[in-house]
């Protein structure tokens, strides 16, 4: 760690918010809901009583074993029960709660009653193998309504869930079913994509080869491909043959607000995947309430965020979040440019779809496409937009802003991880936003930025991002790793702070500004830079659709700035262009942006949920070994 980073550029446009977003919000007085979050204890109790809770908790927050908080001490409850199970006896009953579509034009809708049969069936065929309470389930499976179905049923029954991204290799696959000591994995045949159909079951196969703990193969039919199937009897069955005959009644087992709920793995710069263990009662509370504030859900929203279920986005924000507040959930199977680059407006336009959640990479890759296919498209049903997963800069959020929102709708900019499990820092829709910003951290949050030592810095300086209390949905540890989770989370900077492994900085009203994360950060005679800074200006230029920079040795400046760009089309890297973008990049940044080399790329490498992995971009530059690669894109 240094000191702390220098803030090259700055974003003064203020968005208001517009008034009929103010009429309809739930929350109309930011300001309030900040100052009523300051007795974070109380706020989230209050939270807590829209739940319903087989036996109430006997305090709120136990701190007294620091790191290891405990929220909702001795409450009883299950989540499933929440998600589903209480809103049939309300008009949500007969409600869309999951509407499936993929990328051949197939819809597949299910209402709140017939989830709770397809979830009960579930749980009641997981018991019948021999799943109880405590057990680890993993899920191999594509964006399909069995994923989610899968997930509620093991928590229905108190069974731990560990969902794995479908795109993950072999190694990736035995690594984290060893790890998770799992009895059981629920595959497909295969997913849909661009056209084809990536086979998922061969890749089970082989990888139980080597997982002495797994004893059966569930195998849901997905595609219309043929698969083989195991001759040993028990090993391999196919989902509906299992669910067959099984009684759509299940009781739902009480358990404890710390009871873990699922185990998802997250990557790290070295050595083996960070197993994130999250837990029952923190955790609904957290990311029912978040969402709620966040994108203003009332009733008939029709509710879309294009994450994928195995990463903790899909987890908070399109199954468990959106269920918990009786919504719609929109999941699509399929890529954002196929059949063409219109397909999600298509969808929008054809469904209603009111409040929408993406990602900046997937921004940026629209725009490199123009404006037209947006055009083709009637959006007026769009309330409210959303991103997450990485810094969002200022010439994709006002393309986002002004060709999808129409200049109407809010941009929900939100900060959390794998980690803290929901919403941390983020603006409501009634927030005044600047773009690229965060703006302030969610009522019950209280966030800084501060230096190595744990001070912290002066308004408009970057520093590290650190929480100072703990919240609702944070993990609880790394499983089977607590020496880990203590010290990569809790030791690296002094005074008991979670650190985030990110950089920011607050301005001077308070907005905070992600800067990337802190072994991102570039060191430039003595200046410590912000990837996320230097990556928004090069795609601020007209040419540039996408760019990440890394730091490369040079003798004088300790550092200078490697930039790996993907142009639009009809533009090349050719001398004149060099030249521009140096002058373009001197003039948004000063002088501390000294280019050492410009290179363009067909693609840039990225984890499976869109985020730049320069690490690997380092490691490839510097000869290194590539660390953990299990979640880069093919």
């Amino acid at each position: 760690m240094s000191k702390d980073t220098s803030v090259l550029l700055e974003e003064n446009r203020v968005f208001k918010p517009h008034y009929t977003v103010v009429e309809e919000a739930h929350i109309k007085n930011w300001e309030a809901e900040l100052e009523k979050g300051k007795d974070h204890e109380k706020y989230w109790a209050e939270k807590a009583e829209r739940f319903e809770w087989f036996r109430k908790w006997d305090k709120v927050l136990d701190d007294s074993n620091k790191p290891f908080y405990k929220w909702f001490v001795n409450g009883k409850i299950n989540m499933t029960y929440n998600a589903v199970d209480r809103w049939l006896n309300t008009d949500k009953r007969n409600q869309v709660a999951i509407l499936y579509v993929n990328e051949r034009g197939d819809e597949r809708k299910l209402t709140y009653y017939e989830l709770y049969r397809e979830v009960n069936r579930t749980a009641n065929a997981l018991k019948s193998l021999g799943i109880r309470k405590g057990d680890a389930v993993a899920l191999y499976l594509p964006m399909c309504p069995e994923l989610v179905i899968s997930m509620l049923a093991c928590a229905k029954i108190g069974a731990v869930h560990s969902v794995i991204y479908s795109g993950l290799s072999v190694g990736a696959l035995v690594e984290r079913l060893n790890d998770a000591m799992a009895k059981i994995i629920i595959t497909a045949d295969g997913t849909y994509r661009r056209g084809g159909v990536i086979e998922l079951k061969p890749i089970v196969d082989e990888a139980i080869l080597q997982c002495p703990t797994i004893e059966t193969t569930v195998v849901v039919k997905h595609t219309d491909i043929d698969i083989e199937m195991s001759d040993i009897s028990g090993r391999e069955i196919l989902f509906d043959k299992l669910i067959e005959g099984e009684g759509d009644r299940c009781d739902a087992e009480e358990m404890d607000a710390e009871d873990p709920l699922f185990i998802l793995y997250t990557s790290g710069s070295t050595g083996k995947p960070k197993g994130v263990l999250h837990t029952t009662g923190g955790y609904m509370v957290g990311v029912a309430s978040t969402l709620e504030m966040t994108f203003d859900i009332h009733n008939g929203d029709l509710w879309w965020c294009t994450a994928d279920i195995g990463w903790i986005t899909g987890h908070s924000y399109v199954v468990y979040g959106p269920l918990l507040l009786g919504t719609t959930t929109l999941i699509y199977e399929g890529a954002p440019d196929y059949p063409d680059p219109g397909v999600w407006w298509s969808i929008v336009e054809k469904y209603g779809v009111t409040k929408f959640y993406t990602a900046p990479t997937a921004i940026r890759h629209l725009m490199r496409f123009g404006d037209k296919h947006p055009k083709r498209y009637n959006l007026e049903s769009l309330k409210i937009l959303g991103t997450v997963g990485e810094p969002i800069n200022p010439e994709a959020w006002m393309w986002y802003h002004k060709h999808i929102g129409r200049e109407k709708c809010p941009i929900i900019d939100t900060w959390w991880q794998t980690e803290t499990g929901m919403h941390l820092i983020a603006p409501l829709p009634v927030t005044p936003l600047k773009p690229g910003s965060v703006t302030k951290p969610l009522p019950g949050i209280e966030a800084d930025v501060v230096d190595e030592k744990g001070e912290p810095v002066p308004l408009g300086k970057g520093g590290f991002l650190v929480i100072r209390k703990p919240w609702p949905a944070m993990f609880r540890t790394l499983f089977n790793d607590e020496e880990r989770y203590i010290d990569v989370y809790w030791n690296q900077i002094p005074g008991g702070v979670y650190t985030a492994g990110d950089m920011a900085r607050k301005d001077e009203d308070g907005y905070f500004w992600i800067q990337g994360r802190s072994d991102d950060v570039l060191n430039i005679a003595g200046h410590r830079v912000g990837t996320a800074e230097v990556e928004s200006v090069f795609v601020a230029h007209p040419a540039v659709a996408e760019a990440a920079v890394i730091g490369k040795a040079d003798p004088i400046k300790g550092e200078v700035i490697k930039a790996f760009l993907i142009l639009k089309k009809g533009h090349k890297l050719n001398a004149a262009l060099i030249e521009e973008l140096k002058r373009h990049l001197r003039h948004e940044l000063g002088p501390v942006a000294v280019i050492g080399e410009m290179v363009q790329v067909d693609r840039l490498p990225k984890t499976r949920s869109g985020k730049i992995m320069r690490r690997i971009l380092r490691a490839r530059e510097e000869g290194e070994d590539l660390g953990d690669t299990s979640t880069l894109e093919e």
